[in-house]
């Protein structure tokens, strides 16, 4: 089979012989790793495969064999290329902090998909909401109340705000953090700060959101 043959993703129009070739659908996945779905069962459960086609859409690990899907080393790239594929993986490497690390430095939000004890990581959930403020949802209570877990989540998204405990929805510096970023984020602050002056200016001042005027009010003499 020529090259330009799996260059137009024509892979699932191949004959049975041919998606059990291993050059054939090696030169395929390497270009295109969904082209995996069409390869034979042996093929699919062939690591230099596996490995082709999750290296080029991470994603592809849905398609590999059982057996591959709990493949640390493939899933290690799988979840590099793109974090989602942890969703795929067994709960054992879902818990492995090297796989989950590697998902969500890819993609924060894949934190959701980790177990327990490592949405209750401070490294971990750092890395996460580096990543995706919004990660913050799947953190564990205690992170969610951790001072220097939510900074980091609404520097990189001020709406991150709306998961961080109440202590941490009243705590002034998390607050300016978050309209700084996204002055919106003031709906999510407790009524005190919702109430602070400087609070309002801040969310004022990052978008000209007029409307965060209303929520504060200056008091009668």
């Amino acid at each position: 089979m020529s090259s330009s043959f799996v260059g137009v993703d024509l892979l699932r129009d191949a004959s049975m012989e041919m998606r059990d070739d291993k050059e054939v659908v090696l030169g395929a996945v390497a270009q295109r790793g969904h082209e995996l779905q069409w390869a034979s069962r042996r093929l699919c459960n062939d690591r230099d495969v596996v490995l082709a086609a999750v290296g080029q859409n991470g994603l592809a690990l849905r398609l590999a064999s059982a057996e591959r899907r709990v493949d640390q080393e493939v899933v290690l790239v799988a979840v590099a290329q793109n974090g989602w594929a942890l969703e795929d993986t067994s709960a054992m490497l879902q818990a492995d902090k090297g796989a989950v690390l590697a998902a969500v430095t890819s993609r924060g939000a894949t934190l959701q998909f980790a177990s327990v004890e490592l949405r209750d990581d401070t490294e971990m959930v750092l890395a996460a909401v580096t990543q995706n403020g919004r990660a913050l949802e799947y953190a564990s209570e205690r992170l969610r109340d951790d001072e220097q877990v939510v900074l980091t989540a609404v520097a990189e998204c001020g709406w991150a705000l709306e998961f961080a405990s109440d202590a941490r929805c009243d705590d002034k510096e998390v607050v300016l953090a978050a309209v700084a970023q996204n002055g919106y984020a003031l709906e999510c602050a407790s009524k005190r700060l919702r109430d602070d002056k400087e609070a309002v200016l801040a969310a004022v001042a990052q978008n000209g959101w007029l409307e965060a005027a209303a929520l504060w009010e200056e008091p009668v003499v």
